[in-house]
């Protein structure tokens, strides 16, 4: 039987491979921005948030006796990967990253809710603690998105209007 602390682990060895795979997704979209500075500059911003985070899972799952999963790691990599390339081939890139870098931000707000959760529940307020933190990161990030959403499909229609370079 699998209990409390085996599920604890689980999800934040899950976690550290979401934050690679945000690492991933972020360094991709970034390296490719070319006329949206704003954009650039906060996803730049929140890929250094998502570097330390993924080094405090890392501490949390070493303080609690663990190592990070490899395979998990790449499989989330691998996913960014393919999800970048095939951004690559749209002309909207710009708009369907921002729609899927939103989503997956509320991914990673509700896996550190569980997180938190089940930290409380193992009694264990340092792990709590740290994905407290992250917590507060994503829905910062996940706000961002969300409050600039429109302004960067404006500025991608208009660019595009006028035949202007609009992808990124």
């Amino acid at each position: 039987m699998t209990g409390p602390e085996d599920h604890l682990m689980d999800w934040l060895r899950d976690a550290h491979a979401m934050e690679k795979q945000a690492e991933t997704m972020l360094s991709s979209m970034a390296g490719r921005l070319e006329h949206y500075p704003e954009l650039k500059a906060r996803i730049e911003s929140h890929l250094q948030e998502t570097r330390v985070q993924s080094d405090m899972l890392s501490s949390c799952i070493e303080r609690r006796g663990g190592d990070t999963s490899t395979v998990k790691d790449l499989m989330g990599r691998f996913a960014a990967t393919g999800q970048g390339v095939g951004g690559m081939m749209t002309s909207d890139e710009v708009v369907k990253g921002a729609m899927a870098g939103y989503a997956f931000e509320h991914t990673e707000v509700a896996a550190y809710k569980v997180l938190i959760a089940a930290a409380d529940h193992c009694n264990d307020p340092e792990t709590s603690a740290i994905c407290r933190r992250i917590l507060n990161q994503e829905i910062e990030m996940a706000n961002w998105l969300g409050e600039h959403m429109e302004q960067v499909t404006v500025a991608f229609l208009n660019r595009s209007a006028t035949d202007q370079p609009a992808k990124v």
